[in-house]
């Protein structure tokens, strides 16, 4: 969203957190289940998995403290331009595809005919705006998303504006100034949660300015979190963590304490999670499970939610009842994982590798792996 992300690259000397990998990809399933029980069950009080809309904060919070340990000593030897190439790299080349998935899943969709009502010229400048992240909240009858045709690119817009503040100033200020900066943000963020109620904002045309809080805060806490060497020392593993991690997207929607419950986990307890994870290592089973859940949580992010609109018709058209459901979510879920792992597989990971080879090709000899960001 996100931002999750998000993937810097990653130098020799530096040690891969293997336990944030994991947090990263148990984030954007549940970001996944979520989607489809807002659907299922618009109701967040009955919403079992109501709180996902956090995973995003985890997101960028994940996101500045990677973005902050990758480049903050190696900054000073890029060009703005090139630190930017890399992101750019790094994570539009599944952005295109996401919005070309939303644009098939527009036209393709066999349950309801929006693209009848929207016509062509509206759905290529849908598809122009998910390409290049500009808004374009042009589409009512679906709740008037930034995105339409991929709404959680809403969160890698502000990913990259975070990646853009990072190289030209954030990267500049001191661990003070950071503080100051933060201690605004969560101030502003608890401002954003009292007005809404709640911090699942950003996505639309009602609630934009709610990202702003969002990112700025969590941004600016991980970027901390890396600065002050904050670590947890421990024993605990992906699977303990991982759970701590999950807990909290299980915590029952409250309208009279989510305004000031929400930010407060996303303060407090994210971090926590950050210090602990940075701070431990796993076995070698579970080792590749995080490299595999990390590998696939940003893929699954960005392509998920063009099938959730053709779920939508399906459950407007058929109403189909809880016993259907209950088949249907797991199977689709798994099948939109298995997509994503293999468009990561053969598709972004080769244009990726491609364009660092035509672009970057001296920032690619010094690169030795690629950590994914939130």
């Amino acid at each position: 969203m996100i931002n999750t992300s998000y993937e810097p690259v990653r130098l020799a000397t530096k040690p891969h957190f293997q336990v944030l990998d994991g947090l990263r990809g148990i984030a954007a399933i549940s970001v996944l289940i979520f989607h489809f029980m807002e659907f299922a069950v618009p109701d967040y009080s009955k919403n079992f998995i109501a709180h996902s809309y956090l995973a995003v904060d985890f997101f960028f919070c994940l996101s500045g403290f990677v973005i902050a340990y990758a480049y903050d000593k190696k900054i000073q030897q890029l060009s703005f331009w090139a630190f930017f190439r890399l992101r750019l790299i790094r994570l539009h080349p599944m952005v295109i595809i996401g919005a070309l998935i939303g644009v098939i899943c527009l036209v393709a969709d066999p349950f309801g005919n929006l693209y009848g009502q929207i016509g062509a010229s509206k759905t290529v400048l849908l598809f122009l705006s998910a390409s290049f992240l500009l808004p374009y909240p042009a589409v009512p009858q679906r709740f008037n998303n930034l995105f339409h045709l991929n709404p959680p690119t809403w969160s890698l817009m502000w990913e990259y504006l975070a990646n853009i503040a990072y190289a030209l100033i954030l990267y500049r200020l001191s661990t003070k100034k950071l503080t100051l900066l933060l201690i605004g943000a969560g101030l502003a963020l608890f401002a954003t949660a009292r007005l809404y109620s709640h911090l699942a904002v950003g996505w639309g045309i009602s609630n934009a300015l709610g990202g702003v809080a969002r990112i700025g805060c969590s941004f600016l806490l991980g970027m901390l979190v890396c600065r002050l060497s904050w670590r947890i020392p421990n024993k605990l593993g992906f699977v303990p963590i991982g759970l701590l991690l999950l807990a909290t997207f299980f915590i029952p929607y409250l309208n009279r304490i989510n305004w000031f419950m929400d930010p407060v986990l996303v303060l407090v307890y994210f971090p926590f999670l950050i210090a602990l994870g940075a701070a431990t290592t796993t076995g070698p089973f579970w080792s590749s499970v995080c490299k595999k859940l990390g590998d696939l949580s940003y893929p699954l992010y960005v392509i998920h939610y063009p099938f959730l609109w053709i779920f939508l018709s399906y459950v407007e058209a058929e109403k189909p009842g809880p016993d259907q459901l209950r088949i249907i979510i797991p199977i689709a879920a798994t099948g939109i994982s298995v997509l994503a792992y293999l468009l990561l597989t053969y598709v972004d990971v080769p244009i990726r590798r491609y364009l660092m080879r035509l672009t970057a090709p001296k920032l690619a000899n010094s690169v030795v792996r690629s950590e994914q960001a939130a």
